[in-house]
């Protein structure tokens, strides 16, 4: 290795103990004429490292920031799901977003981490498993719009963001109340997920209704499920329900990729005051109990929920910075966590049929 790649091996990921090096990250790195061309390819979308990786490029080597010709890719691999379960086609990863109560911000976590790793490059999908009351086409901004069909498969929703979506909401007037019993609502699930033309999605979240019901019960025994984020508020009511679910998923082994804690702290519009209304730390403590990272800490906040209730989460990213980075670093970790799982390499061997 010459001593321009030798340098750029040692460059440190932002706010991981990961290097370029341990990371196998480095493809090329050659100098024509006054410029340094540079190709980094990673397991997981790192778009949002740009800026940074270009400086630390450059510190590295000697050459001035703006002859760094930097390249960045990903090539996100399928991981390992629940045994017995296949993987789907078109669908890489699937994410499960669960609470054992309902109202803490779990539709809101969904959509929020989903706009995070599309914006880091990453290939998006969302699953709204609500049956009961599905808010996702109203949070990505593509409430009122249809999935098309081909080939007897609906054509999920693409959103501003580039996350596609498949929701019930998209077919039943929402004005009416979903009155179905759980093998309906499982099987809806099923259909929204097996039936739809996913393509090449890195990462799919579901967002699952509150509890540990049938839906649950049907993503654990059919839906190839990856991992799981837990969202909980810092109450002790709240964090009582999100055991629960931790329970579940641990039962049924699927692991999970580390906690969310909403509503952390309410910071006033006016005067800038911060003030622990639902308490403090509870998420912290259960990721410690749980030994799995504390994903975020998310504040109580008026632009977000405007955001989610316009659909306007996009522009929340784009002009909300200190909250865009909140999601982004548990974005991040999130992909760093999947990326490091074992991974699935089924598909690369035929099927055997003994006739």
């Amino acid at each position: 290795m010459d001593p321009i790649q030798t340098a750029i091996a040692a460059i440190t990921l932002p706010h991981t103990q990961r290097s370029l090096g341990s990371e196998k990250a480095l493809v090329s790195a050659d100098v024509r004429g006054s410029d340094l061309h540079v190709v980094l390819r990673f397991a997981y979308p790192a778009q949002h490292l740009q800026a940074a990786l270009t400086d630390a490029i450059a510190a590295a080597t000697g050459h001035a920031a703006a002859n760094i010709q930097l390249q960045i890719d990903s090539n996100i691999a399928v991981h390992k799901v629940q045994q017995g379960v296949n993987t789907i086609a078109g669908v890489k990863n699937i994410i499960a977003v669960a609470s054992g109560k309902g109202g803490v911000g779990k539709s809101t976590t969904t959509t929020n981490l989903a706009i995070a790793l599309s914006n880091m490059g990453a290939r998006v999908g969302v699953l709204d498993a609500d049956i009961y009351g599905p808010s996702q086409p109203t949070m990505l901004g593509v409430a009122g719009l249809q999935p098309e069909q081909r080939d007897g498969k609906f054509i999920p929703v693409v959103s501003e963001s580039g996350i596609q979506t498949m929701s019930i909401g998209f077919m039943i007037d929402t004005d009416q109340a979903v009155v179905w019993r759980g093998p309906m609502v499982s099987q809806a699930l099923q259909q929204l997920l097996f039936q739809s033309q996913w393509d090449e999605v890195d990462y799919l979240f579901i967002d699952l209704p509150p509890g540990t019901g049938d839906v649950q019960l049907t993503l654990s025994q059919k839906i190839p499920v990856t991992a799981s984020v837990i969202v909980t508020t810092p109450q002790d009511i709240a964090l009582l329900d999100a055991r629960k679910a931790v329970d579940m998923f641990n039962k049924v082994n699927i692991p999970i990729l580390g906690i969310v804690e909403n509503m952390a702290m309410h910071v006033c519009s006016n005067c800038g005051h911060a003030e622990a209304i639902f308490g403090s730390d509870g998420g912290k403590a259960l990721a410690d109990k749980l030994n799995v990272p504390l994903l975020a800490q998310l504040p109580l906040s008026l632009p977000i929920r405007e955001a989610m209730d316009a659909g306007l989460g996009a522009q929340l990213h784009a002009q909300e910075h200190a909250i865009a980075d909140l999601y982004q670093q548990a974005a991040w970790q999130v992909a760093l966590k999947v990326a490091d799982m074992g991974r699935d390499f089924s598909g690369r061997f035929p099927k055997i049929v003994v006739e």
